[in-house]
């Protein structure tokens, strides 16, 4: 579709006028909106292929359900103005859990992925009881600020972690034995067992690409490679706009991709793009590194030293950008992670420099854009994860693990 005034991505949209299909048709729907924004009944049955009446018959009844909200009737054209329908803030509330190396967070949303309130905590290393106690005690206080009516509205939890975290114990700098009890548990189901609504679990840097598609901007490239940068470096790959997780949930583990670097066989894009670098380069000068832990809207770190990991991961970005783009024609590439807004502008940009000095022969070079979620990508994309199944219409662009 070319014309710039209508949806770029309706192709998964198109609704069924058959019967039974009403849970189905509205999926279609609530995803119409969510992408695009209110519509009128018209717009969204000139879309999807639904007959009008079918459309009228959905959206009276996801209003009665409070999921939808009337606006402001639109005038100036001949006949009945036009009511576009749009998302209704208090439709459903969702939590998200994000597992972090270095700290955790849980945040409660709204129907429309706005984080309503959150807990955070930090620590040198996660450990499962810790981990388990947090994330009842953090629900429990953020649900208690609901009133009775919109905690029954509370569709699910989302978890967003790293796959096999046990792995990384040395580069946490932590005992093998502290990571490895992490092995035998089932987080998941141990915090499930809490709650009466469901939870679901998903690798982190997948639920932060995951957060691009339900909450990032309306034009999203349907095909594009994502990198979240936080303790260590991780990604995603969308195609036809789903996210592909691949059959252990981990594709898109773009951290381990080989990147040139000094030394016998190189090393990893984890190596040099990752905030563990500059943890390292804190603490070799002597400076405290908790504060990369806190926000990054509470960064204060030297600017030599930020332009020294720059100098350093722009390029492992532009290699890892290239080779993967040999193998999939990307549209774009899309950079975020924990990281304050100027800093991810100024990797972005160093990173579209050193492509354009890689040798591209035979290969369509992608547009690099930042991402447009920021910090809270993952936590966003786990309580996204309860989100996209009870409500939007792709339903494996997450798949629990």
């Amino acid at each position: 579709m070319t014309d710039k005034t209508q949806p770029a991505a309706v192709a998964f949209e198109r609704g069924s006028n058959q019967s039974g299909m009403r849970a189905h048709n509205e999926r279609v729907v609530l995803s119409m909106i969510r992408r695009h924004g209110a519509l009128a009944k018209a717009e969204i049955a000139r879309l999807s292929g639904l007959s009008a009446q079918t459309v009228s018959v959905i959206m009276r009844a996801l209003e009665a359900d409070g999921l939808l909200v009337r606006g402001e009737p639109l005038r100036g054209k001949v006949g009945q103005p036009s009511i576009p329908m749009g998302l209704a803030p208090g439709g459903a509330y969702f939590l998200g859990l994000k597992i972090g190396r270095r700290s955790a967070d849980l945040v409660l949303t709204n129907f429309l992925g706005k984080v309503i309130s959150r807990v955070h905590l930090t620590y040198r290393h996660p450990e499962p009881d810790a981990t388990v106690k947090f994330a009842l005690d953090a629900v429990a206080q953020l649900s208690g600020q609901l009133t009775s009516g919109e905690r029954a509205r509370i569709a699910g939890l989302g978890i967003a972690m790293p796959f096999q975290i046990w792995d990384w114990a040395r580069a946490l700098g932590v005992h093998g034995e502290a990571m490895e009890i992490w092995r035998d548990r089932d987080i998941r189901a141990e915090i499930a067992a809490k709650f009466d609504f469901p939870v679901y679990l998903q690798n982190d840097a997948s639920c932060a690409c995951g957060a691009e598609l339900v909450f990032g901007d309306a034009e999203v490239p349907r095909n594009f490679l994502y990198f979240y940068i936080g303790y260590f470096i991780g990604g995603g790959v969308v195609l036809n706009g789903s996210l592909y997780t691949g059959l252990s949930g981990n594709a898109g583990a773009l951290g381990s991709m080989p990147v040139p670097a000094p030394g016998d066989g190189g090393g990893q894009l984890i190596d040099v793009a990752s905030l563990s670098v500059i943890e390292r380069l804190l603490e070799e000068g002597g400076k405290d590194p908790q504060t990369l832990w806190e926000t990054p809207a509470s960064w204060s770190i030297d600017a030599d030293l930020l332009d020294q990991w720059i100098n350093g991961a722009a390029p492992g970005l532009a290699h890892a950008i290239s080779a993967a783009s040999s193998v999939l024609d990307f549209e774009a590439v899309m950079i975020d992670g924990w990281i304050p807004e100027d800093l991810r502008a100024r990797l972005v940009e160093r990173t579209r420099a050193v492509l354009y000095k890689v040798n591209l022969a035979g290969i369509t070079p992608p547009e690099i854009r930042e991402g447009t979620i920021g910090p809270d990508a993952r936590a966003l994309g786990a309580a996204s994860l309860p989100l996209s199944e009870r409500f939007l219409m792709d339903r494996n662009a997450f798949q629990s693990a």
